[in-house]
């Protein structure tokens, strides 16, 4: 009975689909899981709720986890914190669009939710990732990074700015173009433009990483540990949790980036794509990939992984956290120049100061 019934619905209304948004959207509303094939759903399949119910959980747990070490680490990589936090709330909110799409697929409000929310948080989760270089170039040395310690968030970050906005814009764009019943390709086009920009930022952020590791390995074999590295900071990179750490955010990195190229083909196929409407596709390469990333930072947090150089700072000003321009962990507070030259502080001027002075001695 209920093929017959189907059968009957497809007939009369499979031809409205092809009118404007409107028409489509009352067709639409009036399918059910029963009447209607799923190839019709604004999704193409059924939404799994074993599988989104996982990632909501992991993604919860993440959010909890990075709260809990923000609240803990205060103002130690905040900037970190506050992307990964923001990054796994859209998560979290995107997946329960897709949980709650599960009992009726037919339905416009679950699918916007997840389109939103899943195509805007990894940008922040790559944000937090920018955040991360600055510190590890200190750690080492600035004399072995091509630029200034802290060129890499003032580029980097604008960058994900830029491409933030170009997939809000898009996605608005494309769905005030298909609500007043136009074509929706150019908002279509912005938003791949923008996951495009993603991809490129994190693949320059990935070769200039690369680069600076491969330049102070050669200047380690080339001069020794004493001349190739910052001796201030000798325990912190011998630390087990540092290198884990380090381990941890390359992983993350090739995480965002594998799922954001999977992304930009994804919508290069348009909305009725092969891959937009595979569902095994999203759960390994936007679900599974991105949580792993994400739970490994959860993991090995830079706030505590960092922890010596923390202890070392504070010991270096006699406990006193309230230091003035930033410390090489990216953190602010008050000092004086006179302590600040005693401790070695490094506020911005003070790390373009020192990074030119090593590079002429070098």
């Amino acid at each position: 009975m209920a093929s017959l019934l189907f059968t009957a619905a497809h007939a009369v209304l499979e031809p409205r689909q092809k009118g404007n948004y409107t028409e489509t959207k009352n067709w639409r509303d009036s399918c059910t899981k029963a009447t209607c094939d799923l190839k019709y759903s604004y999704w193409g399949y059924l939404p799994s709720i074993a599988a989104n119910s996982i990632f909501a959980a992991l993604f919860g747990i993440s959010l909890l986890g990075f709260l809990v070490q923000a609240a803990i680490c205060r103002k130690r990589f905040w900037g970190f914190s506050f992307a990964m936090s923001a990054g796994s709330f859209l998560e979290v909110l995107g997946y329960i669009g897709r949980i709650v799409s599960f009992s009726n697929p037919f339905n416009e409000n679950g699918f916007l939710i997840q389109i939103v929310c899943l195509t805007i948080a990894p940008a922040f989760y790559a944000a937090a990732i920018y955040f991360c270089l600055r510190s590890i170039v200190l750690t080492f040395g600035p004399a072995n990074s091509r630029l200034p310690a802290t060129w890499y968030p003032r580029i980097f970050i604008p960058c994900d700015v830029v491409s933030l906005l170009l997939q809000a814009g898009g996605g608005g764009w494309a769905s005030i173009a298909s609500h007043s019943g136009h074509s929706a390709a150019g908002g279509n086009h912005i938003m791949q433009a923008g996951l495009a920009f993603q991809v490129l930022t994190l693949l320059i952020f990935i070769i200039l990483a690369s680069d600076f590791t491969f330049k102070t390995y050669s200047r380690y074999k080339k001069l020794g540990s004493a001349a190739a590295f910052d001796q201030t900071h000798n325990d912190l990179r011998r630390s087990r949790k540092f290198q884990l750490f380090l381990c941890a955010l390359c992983f993350a990195t090739l995480c965002i980036f594998t799922r954001s190229v999977y992304r930009v083909a994804e919508l290069s196929e348009g909305w009725t794509g092969r891959l937009i409407k595979t569902q095994s596709y999203f759960i390994g390469l936007e679900g599974a990939i991105v949580s792993a990333g994400v739970l490994a930072l959860n993991i090995f947090h830079p706030g505590f992984c960092f922890g010596k150089g923390w202890d070392m700072e504070k010991a270096a000003t006699g406990g006193n956290r309230e230091r003035k321009g930033r410390k090489w962990f990216g953190r602010k507070g008050k000092q004086s120049e006179t302590e600040a030259e005693r401790s070695g502080g490094s506020s911005d001027g003070e790390i373009f100061g020192e990074e030119r002075a090593v590079r002429e001695k070098v």
